[in-house]
């Protein structure tokens, strides 16, 4: 028998790679059909280096949008909604500085070092990324409205049992049990509050929710300085946390569960998907972008800490700063940081989230000098102000732009989860800050080392200034080759095929019309299945 060639044409839609289909031969002895493998690597190589680079810089269609009317476009349930969302984050913020502000005061009254008392956050952020996980994970199985419920009675309980705490063991293992619940309310408070809002309304609600940290930072230290001229204990701050977290429990009574997530449970229950296999497919399909999301996250935590954890000891023991200066300082640029990340984040939304995070690197790169090495207080002052505006401006786009990069059915999950992976990396930022500033301390003009009550004066200063320069500059290299999915609509992507597609709430309510509340079984709708045995293969086998 001959071994007769001939052309057939194979259609691809799973995964088109030019506008003309691929020739393939097939041989009549035997069932196989080999496909050229060369056109479709190139064609995905090309469509790689598009969905990255294609996205640093998108031309903004019409005019910017009016941030007053954005704001005001909120319904009474999305504004409950948000506040909810914003308040916990707020309350955890306040809590985990709490510690960093009052070390001093906690040591002297447990008769220990100050370092004993650090080893408290030190393990609250151990354990963070412990409750990124539990949390994450009962969220994206059971809905965002109870674990967020939880989480927030669990960490105002901790903060008034933090306050009658008798010994500094007593007092680490309340903050290792916080580190948990800390973990699990940054990535559900976002999920629950973006999926919520109007696509519209996420770049500025990304900023606003994201600067709950830094409001939290700047409302611990108007208690702690007021603990302090008035010379009341420690113990006060933690129970001020614990009224001020009860306020977002009362709001958190009445607020709603997600509807992207109510729909992500039906759209599971039709395809008789169970959670565990969603999981799989995850990770089938995106590890690499989970691994993408963690690695930029480190870079960001780095950038935050790097900028902020030493930077209260560097106006106090280096540039000898009194306690009221140190304080308003910390105010001034907490303020920057908090409208940075608002005005950055709204804007996000309209020139795009890459590009909104590359420009402030280079603008945090380029205040370095006026940061550290302003000639006199007000010039430092304006200069860590504009500093904190672009670090924290950068910041304001993180919560929209790690849940729009979120596989689908794990929104609940995966932003919380790299965030804390990220913050745990980066966990050493302040330590390995303060050893190189101990090492290689200040000298005068002559070689000589300065000295001040004869102990030499670490130059906390120049180690900030390096170190946030490769911070930044790495920060936007990372930045750069990742994607971008801006103003994805949460409500088309609520699942995922095995193939990779996204499954929308039209395909639910069109597979409904169809064939009623029958299981889908994996065949909802045609376009996500067809031909994708196909996919990523080199032979195909096809019929004599």
């Amino acid at each position: 028998m001959s071994t007769e060639k001939k052309e057939v044409e194979v259609v691809n839609t799973t995964t088109p790679t030019t506008s003309e289909q691929p020739r393939v031969s097939v041989d009549n002895n035997e069932n196989v059909v080999t496909v050229p493998t060369t056109g479709k690597r190139s064609g995905k190589l090309k469509k790689h280096f598009k969905e990255i680079f294609g996205t640093i810089w998108v031309k903004p269609e019409g005019k910017p949008p009016n941030m007053w009317k954005v704001l005001t476009m909120l319904d009474n349930k999305q504004r409950l909604t948000f506040t909810a969302a914003f308040l916990g984050w707020l309350c955890d913020a306040y809590d985990f500085f709490c510690v960093s502000l009052g070390a001093t005061y906690i040591a002297e009254d447990f008769g220990v070092e100050v370092s004993d008392v650090t080893s408290a956050i030190t393990t609250t952020l151990m354990l963070r990324s412990i409750g990124a996980l539990i949390f994450g994970m009962a969220a994206d199985k059971w809905g965002r409205r109870w674990p967020l419920m939880i989480d927030i009675v669990l960490f105002s309980v901790i903060n008034m049992a933090s306050g009658f705490a008798p010994n500094l063991q007593t007092f680490i293992g309340l903050r290792a049990v916080f580190g948990i619940a800390m973990g699990g309310e940054w990535g559900l408070g976002a999920s629950l509050a973006l999926e919520s809002l109007p696509v519209e309304a996420r770049g500025l609600f990304s900023g606003i929710y994201q600067e709950g940290y830094a409001a939290g930072y700047l409302l611990a230290t108007l208690v702690n300085y007021a603990v302090q001229i008035t010379g009341s204990t420690w113990r006060i701050m933690f129970w001020a946390g614990s009224v001020f977290a009860l306020l977002a429990v009362a709001i958190r009574f009445v607020v709603p569960e997600s509807e992207t997530f109510e729909k992500t449970q039906e759209a599971r229950k039709l395809m008789s998907r169970s959670f565990f296999k969603d999981i799989w497919i995850m990770i089938k399909t995106h590890y690499l972008r989970v691994i993408y999301m963690v690695i930029l996250m480190a870079f960001f935590n780095f950038f935050s800490h790097g900028s902020q954890d030493l930077y209260p000891s560097f106006l106090l023991k280096q540039l000898e700063y009194t306690t009221t200066e140190q304080t308003v300082t910390s105010v001034i640029y907490n303020v920057g940081a908090i409208v940075g990340g608002t005005i950055i984040g709204f804007y996000s939304n309209y020139f795009g989230r890459k590009i909104s995070i590359m420009i402030s690197c280079v603008f945090v790169g380029a205040f370095i000098p006026l940061w550290i090495y302003g000639p006199n207080m007000g010039s430092l002052q304006f200069g860590s102000f504009v500093l904190q505006f672009f670090v924290q401006g950068a910041w304001g786009v993180v919560p929209a732009h790690l849940n729009e990069l979120a596989p689908p059915a794990f929104r609940g999950l995966m932003p919380g989860l790299a965030y804390q992976l990220g913050n745990l990396i980066s966990a050493a930022s302040s330590q390995i800050q303060a050893t190189i500033g101990e090492k290689y301390p200040l000298k005068n003009p002559d070689g000589s080392l300065i000295l001040r009550e004869g102990k030499t004066v670490p130059d906390y200063g120049l180690t900030q200034a390096i170190f946030m320069g490769c911070v930044a500059g790495c920060l936007l290299i990372c930045i750069a080759v990742g994607k971008e999915e801006r103003n994805k609509d949460f409500m088309d992507n609520l699942l995922e095929d095995e193939h990779g597609n996204a499954i929308g709430a039209d395909d639910i309510e069109n597979y409904r019309l169809e064939h009623g509340s029958a299981g889908i079984n994996e065949k909802l709708p045609a376009e996500h299945v067809e031909n994708a045995a196909t996919e990523d293969n080199t032979q195909e086998q096809i019929p004599k």
